[in-house]
């Protein structure tokens, strides 16, 4: 969903940090927990609860990951990032990892240092506005206020729609989804833009959620995922095939309920290789063969993940649209493990 604008600050940190990002796994053990970079704050994806306990769709990445390495999946130091933040935190080495609803594009891949360990949700962006506004259609939007993100890929969709529709905008910039809400809510502001999931989720929050609509259109690709410094391929692939682990458990019927059972052996060679009945997968990321058993424990594979975070029986109330495994229509697909 982001974009910074601090692409030279950046890409100097990023290779600064390269030498200290090769021994990653080596540091997280060391230390006895995963430094993960979050939001700051949004329902369902990353935000803390009542007792202060971090929780979410993106969450669950960064838990399973600790349960994988770690043996622990509570054993996680969450920091707040910002869209103007996160990306320094991560090149800095402040973070380990970056889960938070982050757009995977060209320009952060290579002239940032970063790598994208997978995409865990094919988001697009979206507009969203008070039902009294009238409006049915973003096309219906000329001479609006926008509230938007600085440092987002948000900004420049929303430049592109305008311009390529002849139509007028004035921008009501604003840093954080709190901020963005309160102004939104102020009329300060005609329309908030962002990734149709931030707009379900910050829909969720208001007091009146059914006073507001997210109009049809969507007008970018926003695929999320989460991210670790360059130049430590090891730790790109303990991230990455933990993401996979979670995606492909889902696919192959492991859950949270019957893993244990699973894990002791079965008829389908697939499933043992990913449960480490068979081979030798976890040596070849460094891990044990109980790696992926963990990861999947933390909060259950990847439907199930959904389901309890964002899912449509939660207020977020999200389908499984385009998210859906390739089997049911989606573009959710791992990787073969062997």
């Amino acid at each position: 969903m982001k974009k910074t604008v601090l692409y030279g600050t950046l890409a100097a940190s990023a290779l600064l940090a390269g030498a200290a990002g090769a021994q990653t796994l080596e540091a997280v053990q060391s230390n006895g927990e995963l430094s993960c970079g979050v939001s700051t704050g949004l329902a369902g994806f990353s935000a803390p609860d009542a007792n202060g306990v971090w929780q979410g769709f993106d969450v669950a990445v960064c838990r399973a990951v600790a349960a994988a390495v770690l043996g622990d999946p509570m054993a996680v130091s969450f920091v707040s990032t910002t869209g103007q933040t996160r990306f320094s935190a991560l090149a800095s080495g402040e973070i380990d990892m970056l889960s938070r609803n982050t757009t995977w594009t060209l320009s952060r891949d290579v002239d940032l240092g970063n790598t994208f360990a997978g995409i865990n949700y094919y988001d697009g962006q979206g507009f969203m506005v008070n039902r009294e506004l009238g409006v049915g259609s973003a096309m219906e939007l000329s001479g609006a206020t926008v509230c938007i993100q600085t440092g987002t890929t948000t900004e420049l969709n929303l430049a592109d729609f305008f311009r390529v529709n002849g139509m007028e905008y004035e921008p009501v910039p604003i840093e954080t989804n709190a901020e963005a809400q309160q102004q939104y809510l102020a009329g300060a502001c005609d329309v908030y833009t962002t990734d149709a999931s931030g707009l379900a989720a910050t829909r969720a929050s208001f007091p009146e959620p059914g006073n507001h609509a997210i109009l049809p259109e969507i007008i970018s690709k926003e695929p999320l995922g989460p991210a670790v410094r360059q130049g430590d391929d090891q730790w790109a692939d303990i991230v990455r095939w933990t993401l996979n682990a979670l995606i492909a458990a889902e696919e192959l019927g492991v859950t949270s309920a019957n893993i244990e059972e699973l894990a002791a052996g079965t008829d389908n060679p697939e499933i043992n290789r990913l449960l480490g009945s068979e081979g030798d997968l976890g040596g070849m990321l460094g891990l044990d063969s109980d790696w992926a058993v963990r990861a999947i424990s933390a909060a259950g594979n990847y439907g199930e993940i959904f389901a309890s975070t964002i899912g449509e029986q939660t207020p977020i109330g999200l389908a499984r649209g385009l998210n859906a495994q390739w089997t049911q229509g989606g573009l959710l697909y791992a990787p073969p493990f062997r």
